[in-house]
């Protein structure tokens, strides 16, 4: 009889050796909390939902905040936890700052973390004695990276001298931050350019649309305007249209959303940096994933890189695939 049972256990224990992971772990669930409602975070969750049903990983969405920042976000992520019934959260963190104790409670509770396009502190998430080093990883943009690089081209497209405008939006989101660091930095680089402003517009595309028409107004002598998200490049690109100077004051906008390539094609704008929405959100899936199921060791940091859309190629076919849906 022990003999017998000793057999039953042992076939048990290679069955459960050799039976898939997905099989395993039927029950994982994530929650996906993005920071506002816009394309590039819709673009976002798609990435998500097709990683988590590869996977067979259940998905919860959490409700869009109407607008950013930690006012409108942690209500819904803290309502979001009561209800509980997930195990892993991939979260566009609204601030650097306001969002760390909030993201300690949830971590402490036993809900792993990746945080996705923005990070909290300074996103260095492998720094000993912090109280951000919770989080598995960041995944999104260099985006300090990206704005040097939007600076380098805007310049080559003024002729390397003028005025130049920074039309920005939340001075405490992460990835805006390092965008207006990084600009600042590539125009610094062109002795016969000058940044004439930056602005914040708090993702209200109305006020970046005012702010950069009252920025004409003021200086007559901006050639290039740098728009840093969706709403500041879209307010921006109104401006320029209503004050008449479509195509004399040349437009960078970030973010490859549709209205961008439309006005990049229509001749309103100049430059668009589409990022990688999707591969982001499925690379945190599939990293948090790996975590559960395969006990991996997640990358502090995982950098997707950048495309850019000019007038040479935004009708070519192989860039469809970076326009934000």
């Amino acid at each position: 009889m022990k003999k017998r049972y000793a057999t039953i256990v042992a076939v048990l224990i290679v069955l459960l050796a050799v039976m898939p992971a997905a099989a395993q772990n039927q029950q994982l669930t994530f929650l996906f909390m993005p920071g506002v409602q816009d394309p590039f975070y819709t673009t976002m969750e798609k990435g998500v939902r097709a990683k988590c049903k590869e996977l067979g990983v259940n998905l919860i969405v959490a409700e869009y905040p109407k607008a950013w920042g930690p006012e409108y976000q942690v209500p819904i992520l803290q309502a979001a936890v009561q209800r509980g019934g997930f195990q892993g959260l991939l979260i566009a963190p609204t601030s650097v700052d306001a969002l760390k104790a909030p993201l300690k409670a949830i971590y402490d509770k036993g809900i792993e973390i990746i945080t996705v396009d923005t990070f909290i502190g300074d996103g260095d998430y492998s720094k000993p004695n912090t109280d951000y080093g919770f989080p598995l990883s960041y995944i999104g943009s260099d985006n300090e990276l990206g704005g040097k690089q939007i600076a380098e081209h805007l310049a080559k497209l003024v002729g390397e001298k003028g005025k130049v405008y920074c039309q920005a939006t939340n001075p405490d989101a992460s990835s805006v931050a390092a965008r207006v660091k990084g600009f600042t930095q590539g125009v610094a680089e062109f002795p016969n350019m000058k940044l004439a402003g930056v602005e914040w517009c708090l993702d209200v595309q109305q006020k970046a649309q005012e702010q950069t028409l009252a920025s004409q107004q003021k200086d007559k002598d901006i050639v290039g305007i740098f728009g840093v998200n969706v709403f500041s490049a879209q307010g921006a690109n109104q401006a320029v249209v209503n004050a008449g100077l479509a195509g004399a004051i040349k437009i960078a906008s970030w973010d490859a959303t549709i209205s961008n390539i439309d006005n990049l094609k229509k001749g309103v704008v100049d430059l668009v940096l589409a990022q990688k929405p999707a591969e982001m959100g499925s690379l945190s899936v599939e990293w948090l994933y790996k975590f559960f199921t395969q006990k991996a060791k997640v990358p502090k940091k995982i950098i997707p890189g950048f495309e850019f859309f000019t007038k040479d190629n935004v009708n070519d076919p192989a860039m469809v695939q970076y326009i934000y849906q």
